[in-house]
């Protein structure tokens, strides 16, 4: 069950990649384009149809209604500019991650957090 869970999460990280790279094709019809930004704007809105904070159902909306949405609008996109993105999907999921890329834009993050404190630090103190 738990490698199914798992498969199943990869397939829609993929196909939420592969919507992504279609959204950006010129073949891609307008309103799939348009019902792409809406799946988009709602999965990474703080602001949800039910809150997070309850129990079991503030996630669970998240994994119906995101997944329903990507297939719906992979559903308007034209089977073959689908099976495109969805091998350019694929093939960008296999790349290797740098680790040390990761670690120096985390520094750099730091930096700039810690920078802004004491310029903000120095400016309300001072």
């Amino acid at each position: 069950m738990n490698s199914k869970l798992k498969d199943w999460a990869r397939a829609v990280k993929r196909d939420a990649h592969a919507v992504y790279l279609a959204a950006g094709d010129p073949r891609t019809p307008w309103y799939a384009k348009a019902l792409a930004l809406c799946v988009a704007g709602y999965a990474l809105s703080p602001i949800d149809l039910i809150p997070d904070f309850i129990p079991v159902l503030g996630y669970l909306d998240d994994a119906i209604i995101v997944p329903l949405g990507i297939l719906a609008v992979m559903k308007m996109i034209p089977p073959e500019v689908m099976a495109e993105h969805r091998a350019a999907a694929a093939l960008a999921a296999e790349r290797p991650v740098s680790r040390t890329a990761a670690m120096v834009i985390a520094c750099v993050w730091g930096v700039s957090v810690a920078l802004a404190a004491w310029l903000g630090y120095r400016y309300f103190t001072g």
